[in-house]
């Protein structure tokens, strides 16, 4: 069973950044993807960014590339998301998701493990 506890929501004004960590636990974690995504008011969850935990391969999307980078500590079990140059698009509950699937999906249905969220907010 993976867990994932995320931390280092906020408030956020326009342009500015913030760092998100998502604390994994559980057995074999290099055979997992790690993700994020993010969930705004009245509207779908939607893919962020993920991570192959045994290499590294990243992907993202097309409206955060260039702006987020997601990364992992493998000492300490950690997934992180650098978000920079924000804007209130961006104002969303952040989630951390895994999956021992071969590739990393952009469907949350293919995500069976889940963080609790972590709100970030963007706003002047």
């Amino acid at each position: 069973q993976i867990q994932l506890v995320e931390s280092g929501g906020g408030l956020v004004q326009p342009g500015g950044s913030l760092r998100l960590s998502c604390a994994a636990s559980g057995p074999s974690l290099s055979m997992y993807r790690l993700a994020w995504f993010r969930q705004a008011p009245g509207k779908e969850r939607m893919f962020v960014a993920g991570i192959r935990w045994s290499d590294g391969t990243t992907s993202y999307a097309v409206s955060v590339k260039g702006r987020f980078t997601i990364s992992r500590e493998n000492a300490q079990n950690v997934v992180y998301l650098q978000l920079n140059n924000m804007n209130a698009e961006d104002t969303a509950v952040y989630y951390c998701a895994a999956s021992n699937r071969t590739v990393i999906a952009i469907s949350p249905s293919h995500w069976p493990y889940w963080g609790q969220g972590t709100q970030v907010t963007v706003s002047a």
